[in-house]
């Protein structure tokens, strides 16, 4: 891993911005002692602020026919819920190491509350950003484009969510696509949701950057996860 910024917050939690791509395997390595740490009451809370190179991992959920290019990308085992998701260039993974003792032993709730963290912080660029009903995720109605064969309107999918709790500790957490190549979610089914396609700020019209988007993440952070 590169030499990490820390980042000073006032909610207690150590943020860290990782600089240039983090290596997969190192970054869970280190995420995984840091998780480790915290449970034990070794450290404090902590949330990472990156970037991987191209890359594809696989939750707990995923399905091999999912994987729709192998050998295009790395693929790596995650550990964490979910199915296939893309990691890349230009988007902002979050690992979120939270002790869920302190805002509630609740993993619907929680996952809830990251999904609201990311919907508030689109909300300041001017993107009206929502969830759905069995469909984990943040998403943006697509009404400038044709509708499903099933007549049911567009959605892109701009962020995904995907955790793990280890002792009511969290880890990995959320990708927000602010500039990423798109087309490198053809090599899997993102999410194992078919139909549906991925966005991003800039896709949107947004020239936002990375530095924009963590300021407005911080901002927006106490609001979601009030601490105890």
């Amino acid at each position: 891993m590169h030499a990490p910024a820390l980042l000073l917050h006032p909610d207690g939690v150590e943020w860290r911005h990782l600089p240039g791509l983090a290596d997969y395997a190192a970054t869970l390595r280190a995420m995984e002692d840091r998780v480790a740490d915290i449970a034990a009451g070794r450290t404090g809370e902590a949330i990472w602020l990156l970037e991987h190179p191209p890359l594809y991992t696989a939750g707990t959920s995923a399905r091999a026919e999912d994987l729709t290019q192998p050998g295009r990308f790395p693929v790596h085992r995650a550990g964490r819920g979910g199915q296939y998701t893309y990691h890349g260039p230009g988007q902002r993974v979050v690992y979120v190491m939270l002790d869920l003792n302190r805002c509630g032993r609740d993993v619907r709730r929680f996952v809830c509350a990251l999904e609201e963290w990311v919907i508030a912080t689109l909300a300041e660029f001017n993107i009206r950003a929502e969830r759905r009903q069995g469909r984990v995720g943040v998403w943006v109605a697509r009404p400038e484009k044709p509708p499903l064969p099933d007549g049911s309107a567009r959605e892109d999918k701009i962020a995904a969510i995907g955790i793990k709790l280890r002792r009511w500790v969290s880890f990995h957490g959320i990708s927000i696509n602010v500039e990423p190549d798109l087309s490198h979610f053809d090599g899997i089914v993102p999410c194992g949701i078919t139909g549906h396609g991925v966005t991003s700020l800039v896709d949107l019209g947004l020239p936002v950057t990375m530095a924009d988007l963590d300021a407005a993440l911080m901002a927006r952070f106490p609001a979601a996860f009030p601490r105890n």
